[in-house]
């Protein structure tokens, strides 16, 4: 689990202090609230007395509301934060934007991986392309500077340009990472469309950079929404370079001024590079989550009364004047007759 916003760097540990507060500052003021009123009721009588006194005790419900709104509260201070996951996502391709950044520097000759390496790394690409049909495709080829292909869908025309490119095409040598990356995101930006695509950058080398900060590139891309998938090529091990000449032909091994073989390899720093670079991923939003659930809790709170709800008062039967609950009453100045009064009535 990650956030949009770096909250361990300010503004966003500063941000994040402010909503830990805030919530801590609500529970307290709950809590003194509760207080407060403990004692006002001190002050009015006996305890016992006012105890009498109330119909229901509704501390308890009071308590149960205010821990519904305070976890309400944090949660949705959580979701604000934009929780990401990591999770795989099916995306369709036709919403799908991919920038390839491939490395042309004179050490992709390497022959660790066979043919070699920028041969193995342009068939995987047009490999790539073919795999996702209905995507855009931009290319960026680089060495000391890079050089693009704006975004089309016309994946056959991105793979031809790789293929037509040689590490001895670029005119200055290197591993301009950072500058390969940054023309990555130009290429998205002068796309109007790109926008509302998902966008990915797949940078594809066997070195480090030691002129910029790929690292502040990546960062930038990822607050923009813009995926890096690395792939590394090449190892620890050193592995010479060959010499190749303008055909595409191997005339030897390139050598330094003193003679030496020259070699590459990717050192403990390139790698924790190419590992940095590729951690500065956007995930899947998880922010809906806390939020429903913050709202769940604030319905819960808004529905819990803090007394409970009156029993209905059933009416009371009928008497037999048809008035309901009320009993006929007898004319003033009669009496009841005795049995001697009946028995001559009776006779009579």
């Amino acid at each position: 689990m990650k956030f949009a916003y770096d909250l361990l760097q300010f503004p966003g540990l500063l941000i994040a202090l402010g909503c830990g507060l805030f919530v801590l500052a609500f529970a307290a003021s709950l809590l003194l609230a509760s207080l407060a009123r403990v004692r006002a009721e001190k002050r009015f009588g006996d305890p016992t007395l006012v105890a009498k006194l109330a119909t229901f005790d509704a501390a308890g419900r009071r308590a149960a509301k205010g821990v519904l709104l305070v976890l309400a509260l944090a949660l949705a201070f959580g979701a604000l934060s934009r929780p990401q996951s990591a999770g795989q996502r099916v995306l369709p391709a036709t919403n799908l934007d991919v920038v390839v950044v491939l490395d042309y520097s004179k050490s992709m000759y390497a022959r660790d991986i066979l043919p070699s390496r920028i041969a193995r790394a342009k068939a995987e690409v047009s490999e790539l392309i073919r795999q996702l049909k209905g995507a855009r495709f931009g290319a960026v080829a680089f060495a000391g500077e890079p050089m693009n292909f704006p975004l089309t869908s016309d994946g056959a025309a991105i793979a031809q340009f790789f293929r037509q490119l040689e590490p001895n095409d670029m005119p200055i040598g290197g591993t301009a990472i950072a500058r390969a990356l940054e023309k990555a995101r130009e290429t998205f930006a002068r796309d109007p469309k790109s926008k509302d695509h998902v966008r990915v950058i797949v940078l594809i080398t066997d070195g480090e950079d030691l002129e910029g900060d790929p690292l502040a590139v990546a960062r930038a891309a990822a607050q923009e929404g813009t995926r890096i998938d690395v792939v590394q090529i090449g190892g620890r091990a050193p592995e010479v370079i060959p010499e190749v000449g303008p055909d595409g032909k191997t005339t030897g091994i390139r050598r330094d001024a003193l003679g030496k073989p020259l070699t590459t390899e990717l050192s403990a720093e390139g790698e924790a590079q190419l590992a940095g670079i590729a951690k500065e991923i956007v995930g899947e939003e998880q922010y809906a989550w806390p939020l429903s659930l913050a709202l769940l809790l604030l319905i819960l709170e808004a529905l819990i009364p803090e007394a409970p709800l009156q029993k209905l008062l059933l009416p009371p039967p009928p008497s037999a004047d048809g008035a309901p609950g009320r009993k006929r009453r007898k004319p003033k100045g009669t009496r009841k007759a005795s049995s001697t009064e009946e028995g001559q009535r009776a006779r009579a």
